[in-house]
């Protein structure tokens, strides 16, 4: 008889503008955006709604815990999903 272990990792915390309003439809996009404020202050964001919240406050920053997948799928959402190519 085999025993399940449950996973070690911890799951990946929700979009936080999602958990304070629960009308919000606009998260899109499965990767975690962590943006820092001057403050030091952690939001965990989907990438949709980071897209909106980095292009309205230009002191957030990246932090480190976001993979570089997530900052893309930031800009697809800031810019488009062009990517530049023509």
């Amino acid at each position: 008889m085999s025993i399940a272990h449950p996973s070690r990792k911890s799951p990946l915390p929700d979009c936080e503008l999602r958990q304070r309003d629960a009308q919000v439809s606009l998260c899109a996009g499965r990767e975690q955006i962590v943006l820092v404020g001057l403050d030091g202050t952690e939001q965990w964001l989907c990438p949709a709604h980071a897209a909106a919240v980095w292009l309205t406050n230009p002191t957030l920053r990246f932090s480190a815990k976001t993979r570089p997948e997530g900052i893309s799928a930031v800009m697809g959402q800031a810019f488009g999903d062009g990517g530049g190519r023509r």
